[in-house]
């Protein structure tokens, strides 16, 4: 009787510790490197850039457009052509005038984009996601974030997800 129930205890000893170690895994990540690192690799980011660069390149063809009309005043200014010179001059204003509207608007536009994309929900909700395939794989109950955890003295290295976070990240954002 005492060995059946000592090997009873022994189980339940066993089940207990098995069930407490699975309570108890945890990570550590260190989320402004995610965002350093990573954020300027998003999807997001890739087509913020592109639009500024399309606004980039239409500001650069007005401005073309108009160093051209200025070429032309220039020329009809050395053939004492008034009427050339009135004509062009007016040209010359109206578009200066639209490439400044343009301009103005489209960089306000544009810095407006970029504060919301730094503070982007979608984004963040990307890195949660990650963060929580990531620990579903690896058995992890608990994912800390390094510099918001006072309370963290020391971890094992062999925890920290901050790698495979950004790597998950990057595969994500090549499909």
């Amino acid at each position: 009787m005492l060995k059946r129930f000592f090997i009873f205890i022994v189980i339940v000893s066993c089940a207990v510790t098995a069930y407490g170690q699975q309570l108890t895994r945890v990570a550590v990540v260190d989320l402004p490197r995610v965002y350093t690192e990573f954020f300027q690799e998003s999807r997001a980011v890739r087509e913020f850039a592109e639009r500024s660069a399309r606004v980039q390149s239409e500001i650069d063809r007005m401005t073309r457009e108009i160093q051209n009309l200025r070429s032309q005043h220039a020329t009809a200014i050395q053939q004492d052509n008034q009427a050339q010179m009135t004509r062009l001059e007016a040209e010359i204003n109206r578009r200066t005038e639209n490439l400044r509207a343009f301009h103005a608007t489209r960089t306000a536009e544009l810095e407006n984009e970029r504060r919301n994309l730094a503070q982007s929900q979608s984004f963040l909700n990307e890195v949660h996601d990650e963060i929580r395939l990531i620990a579903e794989r690896g058995g992890f109950t608990h994912v800390f974030n390094i510099r918001d955890t006072p309370g963290l003295i020391w971890y094992n290295s062999s925890f920290d997800i901050t790698e495979s976070l950004i790597q998950g990240l990057r595969n994500r954002s090549r499909n």
